[in-house]
């Protein structure tokens, strides 16, 4: 540190103006290009970190609505899956569509509907789930003839 003083001040008056001015505009130009990038990505992460923090107070506060959803499962089947896939296509007026139905070797269904309204489907299968708990492992969905009606396999399983 006393080199750099004694060649500072060995320096003439004019050279002395011009590295201190140099000096003070690498340390603004250090402030500025690190300095306030890394407090804006603070300030930002800090942001992150509240948001999570809130995120996380209401997960704690639906805790108790989840498990009062779990406690609500439908109870398991107590007929077959092809009685009640019957039944309730019977229910909701999808009788003509359901062309077939065979049971698949792992305990599954597999299921044709043919010129099905779209909607009325979506329903029936919401009511398999919410009412007796069958999943849907997998469906192809395609559109049929008339608007609004489609084609569809499912395979669908009991709990």
């Amino acid at each position: 540190m006393d080199a750099l003083l004694r060649y500072y001040f060995g320096l003439s008056p004019r050279d002395q103006r011009i590295a201190l001015y140099g000096g003070i505009a690498a340390v603004m130009l250090l402030i500025l290009a690190v300095v306030l990038p890394l407090q804006r990505h603070v300030g930002a992460l800090e942001q992150r970190v509240a948001q999570k923090r809130d995120d996380l107070i209401w997960l704690r506060s639906m805790a108790p609505q989840l498990v009062s959803m779990q406690t609500n499962a439908p109870p398991p089947l107590h007929e077959s899956l092809v009685v009640v896939v019957d039944r309730t296509a019977r229910q909701a007026g999808l009788e003509r569509a359901l062309v077939g139905s065979q049971p698949s070797g792992d305990g599954g269904l597999n299921v044709r509907l043919e010129q099905t309204p779209f909607d009325g489907l979506v329903s029936w299968v919401a009511q398999l789930r919410e009412s007796y708990g069958i999943r849907v492992d997998s469906a192809v969905i395609e559109p049929a003839a008339a608007p609004g009606t489609v084609n569809s396999t499912m395979v669908l399983h009991a709990r």
